[in-house]
């Protein structure tokens, strides 16, 4: 396939930064789009020219570092999917193809489509964890009865990878269904209800401190969620925080 690239460059977090135009050739509908963009950089690098710089890691769907906005939507035009998971057959020879790092205020450029997501990490060190000190008497998980209900959407929710998506595709760049999730998946177990309180309210006032936006319940987070995370969540969140507030 023949295509032509549009994929915004920046130098660092004070560049103005812009669209830069990139023709490429040969792209086989079997590669995957961060495949397509080794191509050319390759190719940039052969020229004596600045790659483009992108975050990759795992490239199988699992750590959330293939973040991009690509023609306008997080993660590309497939549905259930990361970035590295995206393949080039769902685009057609001739296409023009956007793109650019997901914008949000509290996810500032570092250079081209890298972006700085440790907000995420910051909200995580705020209360996404149990830290209760059992001083060696650790009672088995599995002894603990848990209805299957509560365990299947606790696990759910724990399969946010954390990439950033939903406050990418996000009118307000809200992390709610990112912090939801990360609440959901300790609020439906009885390992987490000790600690809930100040888990909610911990995490809730760190997302607030880092510049995201509120949710106002359009729906766009779920859909372009690569891994299907419930709107359900934000609702369990947000009564998780009233319940906490007024204890």
């Amino acid at each position: 396939m023949k295509l032509t690239l549009k994929i915004w460059r920046q130098k660092n977090a004070a560049d103005k930064g812009q669209i830069v135009d990139y023709p490429i050739d040969g792209v086989s509908p079997d590669m995957s789009f961060l495949e397509m963009l080794d191509v050319l950089n390759e190719q940039l690098i052969n020229r004596g020219e600045d790659p483009v710089a992108f975050d990759h890691d795992c490239r199988e769907g699992i750590c959330g570092m293939c973040s991009l906005f690509i023609n306008g939507e997080a993660h590309g035009p497939d549905r259930g999917v990361t970035t590295c998971q995206l393949h080039m057959r769902m685009f057609k020879d001739g296409d023009t193809i956007f793109i650019e790092p997901f914008r949000a205020k509290a996810f500032p450029v570092i250079k081209d489509l890298v972006v700085d997501r440790s907000s995420f990490d910051r909200i995580q060190h705020a209360g996404g964890f149990i830290s209760i000190n059992t001083s060696g008497r650790t009672i088995d998980a599995n002894t603990i009865p848990i209805p299957k209900h509560d365990a299947d959407r606790a696990f759910d929710a724990a399969t946010c990878i954390g990439c950033g998506a939903c406050v990418a595709s996000c009118k307000n760049s809200s992390a709610m269904l990112f912090v939801s999730a990360k609440v959901s998946q300790f609020a439906l177990l009885p390992q987490g209800k000790v600690e809930a309180t100040d888990r909610v309210l911990n995490m809730v006032n760190q997302m607030d401190a880092e510049g995201f936006g509120n949710c106002t319940n359009t729906g766009a987070c779920e859909v372009e969620c690569p891994k299907g995370i419930s709107l359900e969540n934000i609702a369990r969140m947000n009564r998780e925080y009233l319940s906490a507030s007024i204890k």
